[in-house]
């Protein structure tokens, strides 16, 4: 019986031991978060309820006028459909090249290995308003594309693809386009290669067995380069602001212009949490029938 107590004893010190090792680990990230992303977001939240737009972002009283006028206003709603098209634009260009890409590099060996993923990793190490900005000269209409076109003789006159919806589309495209190819090409990586050729074995073409074995493996990462693609290209400022016009401004770029131009401090934080919520809500609705789909392709 003694022997009992004292190996229940040992495991209890034990688990109380592994528990604290655990929350020491944590400790650090719970901090993290804690300073950089809930105590900002609470004080987006009191900010939004203000009563005054003019006396600084900090007062007293609470009010919800500023979810009132976010809601009453066309612009705002005209905005906000914008950055949804574009969002919706870019992650799906993004998801479909990132699938191909990532399969090619799962493909490769060797040297094309390395500089296919290399290729993928090297835009991530430039500044995001610097690399977006070198697709101006790129897409002006004085621009290398429009020279190479009229060269070849494919237009005859230039085409203004930047500033302008194409040039904003591109930009945001290349921006996601790292994320999604990475996402889908962890996933890819762990495939067993032996299935697609015993699908292959068993008659399926090449396209088939793409289709019905390799996209349904690469669900997981087609799920959250979905998310992430969609997530970004939302709230996306550096391309539009870069390579778009007056005509493609989307809610970031009216936030940035509430809060440091116009002092407008209380609406500016509504429109971000009323646009932080809808694509919260979006991008779980995305994720969740992305991982239904993936579900069902298990049970088959």
């Amino acid at each position: 019986m003694a022997g009992s107590e004292s190996m229940f004893a040992w495991l209890g010190e034990r688990i109380k031991g592994r528990d604290s090792r655990n929350v020491f680990l944590i400790a650090p990230l719970a901090a993290f978060e804690l300073a950089f992303f809930v105590i900002p977001f609470l004080i987006l939240v009191r900010m939004s309820l203000n009563a005054s737009a003019q006396a600084g972002p900090y007062q007293p009283g609470f009010t919800l006028g500023a979810y009132r006028a976010v809601f009453a206003s066309d612009l705002y709603r005209q905005l906000v459909a914008f950055s949804f098209e574009l969002g919706v634009a870019a992650t799906v260009i993004s998801v479909f090249l990132a699938l191909f890409y990532a399969y090619a590099a799962y493909r490769a060996d060797g040297l094309r290995k390395s500089l296919l993923l290399f290729s993928i990793i090297l835009p991530l190490l430039t500044t995001l308003v610097v690399k977006t900005y070198a697709w101006r000269p790129l897409l002006a209409p004085r621009g290398v594309l429009n020279d190479v076109l009229l060269g070849l003789g494919v237009i005859g006159s230039p085409i203004q693809f930047a500033p302008g919806i194409v040039g904003t589309v591109i930009g945001q495209v290349y921006i996601v386009f790292p994320y999604a190819v990475l996402s889908i090409y962890s996933v890819l990586s762990t495939m067993d290669w032996d299935t697609v050729e015993a699908a292959r074995d068993l008659g399926a073409s090449r396209p088939r067995s793409f289709l019905e074995v390799v996209v349904p493996e690469a669900l997981p990462g087609i799920a959250v380069a979905t998310v992430v693609s969609f997530a970004w290209s939302v709230g996306a400022y550096a391309a539009p602001s870069q390579l778009g016009s007056g005509a493609q401004t989307t809610f970031a770029m009216e936030i940035e212009s509430l809060m440091l131009t116009q002092f407008d401090y209380p609406t500016g934080a509504a429109l971000s949490l009323l646009m932080l919520a809808a694509m919260l809500v979006v991008s779980l609705g995305v994720l969740r029938l992305l991982t239904g789909s993936i579900g069902g392709v298990e049970g088959v």
